[in-house]
C-alpha cells in the first residue's frame, strides 16, 4: 500500500521566508482574416498589446495549521488597434466598437494548510479539466471561490471546489462570464512512473454537468526513444435552465446537451523530435460546450489555436511534429507544426460541415 507523504506543513519555514513574488510581461500580436464574409461585415481583426501579470504567494505560518495569503495584479495596455480591426479578445471594447487603451484587475486569496492539504479561498487561477481558467490572450481569466487540494497519499492528488464567479480575459467587471455556481471534485492517481489516470466531475448551475476521464501511458523504448498515449473523454448533459444549449434544436424543439467528446493521441519521441497522431470525436446532442466553466476547460487533443473541432457529430484527426532545440545547445527554443482536419460536423446550416487548421 502507498504510504502517506512527509508533511509539507511540518517543513514550513514561515510566512515571509517561503514567500514568492513574480512579475511576468507578455507582448501579443493577434491577427485573423475572415474569409467569405458577407459584404459590409468585418473582414479581419488585428491588434497588439502589452500585458503585465504580478503574483505574490506567501509562505505558510508555522505550526500544525499554517496560514497565508496570495495576491494577483494585472495590467493590459493597447499598443495598436483600430475600430475596423478590434475584436481580438485582447481588450475590452466600448459601445463605439473601439478597444480600450488599457485595463487592469486585482485580487487576493487567503489560504490554510494542514499536513499536505491546502484550502484556498478567493481569486485564483485553476487548471482542473472541468474548471480551467484560460490564458490564451493578453491576461488570464480569474476564478473566485474555494478550492481544496490534498496530497496526503503518495501519487494521489484530490481536488474539491466551489466557485461563484469567473472573470473573462478582457473584462474587468465582476463575474463577466455570468457563472452562478460551480461545484467540482475529482483527482489524479499516478499508478507508477509511466501510468496515471484522472476522474473529475463538475456541476455548473443552470448550464450542465460533466464527467471527465483521462489515462496517460508513457512507454519507454530506450534512453532516447519512447511512446506516449493519452486518452481524454467528457460526458456532458444539460441541467436546470439549460443556459448553454445545443445550437441545433431537435425535431421536438429541445436543445439540451447530451454528448460524449473523446480523443486519443499517440506521440513518438526520438531525441529532439516528437511525432504525434491524434483522433477526436463528438457524439450525441450538441457541441462539446465550455466557457462558463473556464475558457481552458477542453482537455482534448484537437483543441488547437483557432478551432476546437468540437461540433456536434464532428470527427477530426491531427498530425503534428515538434522539435526541441535543447538537444542542439539552444535550451528554451522549440518548433512545432501541425495539421488538423474535421469532417461530419452538424451546424445550423449543414449536417456535413468540414474545417481544417494548420
Amino acid at each position: 500500500s502507498q504510504l502517506a507523504m512527509a508533511s509539507a506543513q511540518d517543513e514550513s519555514k514561515g510566512f515571509i521566508e517561503d514567500s514568492k513574488l513574480n512579475v511576468k510581461t507578455r507582448m501579443l500580436y493577434f491577427s485573423r482574416d475572415f474569409r467569405n464574409v458577407p459584404n459590409g461585415a468585418q473582414s479581419r481583426v488585428e491588434e497588439t498589446g502589452l500585458g503585465f501579470l504580478g503574483t505574490f504567494e506567501s509562505g505558510f505560518t508555522q505550526g500544525t495549521v499554517g496560514f497565508g495569503v496570495d495576491a494577483i495584479g494585472m495590467l493590459g495596455i493597447k499598443l495598436d488597434s483600430g475600430k475596423g480591426r478590434a475584436g481580438t479578445g485582447l481588450f475590452p471594447q466600448g459601445s463605439d466598437g473601439r478597444s480600450q487603451d488599457d485595463y487592469s484587475e486585482g485580487g487576493g486569496a487567503v489560504k490554510m494548510r494542514i499536513s499536505n492539504t491546502v484550502l484556498k479561498f478567493g481569486d485564483q487561477f485553476t487548471a482542473l479539466p472541468v474548471l480551467a481558467t484560460d490564458d490564451s490572450r493578453l491576461l488570464p481569466e480569474v476564478a473566485e471561490g474555494g478550492l481544496i487540494t490534498s496530497n496526503e497519499i503518495d501519487g494521489l492528488t484530490l481536488h474539491a471546489g466551489h466557485f461563484t464567479a469567473l472573470n473573462a480575459q478582457a473584462q474587468t467587471y465582476h463575474d463577466s462570464l455570468n457563472l452562478t455556481e460551480a461545484n467540482v471534485f475529482g483527482g489524479t492517481y499516478a499508478i507508477n512512473d509511466n501510468l496515471s489516470t484522472s476522474v473529475y466531475y463538475s456541476h455548473i448551475e443552470d448550464h450542465f454537468r460533466k464527467w471527465y476521464g483521462n489515462i496517460n501511458w508513457a512507454l519507454p523504448i530506450s534512453d532516447k526513444q519512447g511512446l506516449v498515449f493519452d486518452f481524454n473523454i467528457y460526458d456532458t448533459k444539460s441541467i436546470g435552465n439549460n443556459l448553454t444549449g445545443a445550437f441545433v434544436s431537435k425535431a421536438d424543439g429541445s436543445n439540451e446537451l447530451d454528448n460524449i467528446a473523446a480523443s486519443l493521441s499517440a506521440a513518438y519521441n526520438i531525441g529532439a523530435h516528437t511525432f504525434t497522431l491524434a483522433y477526436q470525436k463528438v457524439s450525441g446532442d450538441g457541441d462539446y460546450a465550455y466557457g462558463v466553466d473556464g475558457g481552458g476547460t477542453i482537455f482534448l487533443a484537437n483543441s488547437v489555436a483557432r478551432s476546437d473541432f468540437n461540433a456536434e457529430d464532428e470527427k477530426s484527426w491531427q498530425a503534428r511534429y515538434d522539435l526541441n532545440f535543447a538537444e542542439y545547445g539552444v535550451p528554451g527554443l522549440t518548433f512545432m507544426t501541425r495539421y488538423v482536419r474535421g469532417t461530419g460536423a452538424t451546424t445550423r446550416t449543414t449536417d456535413d460541415g468540414k474545417e481544417w487548421e494548420r
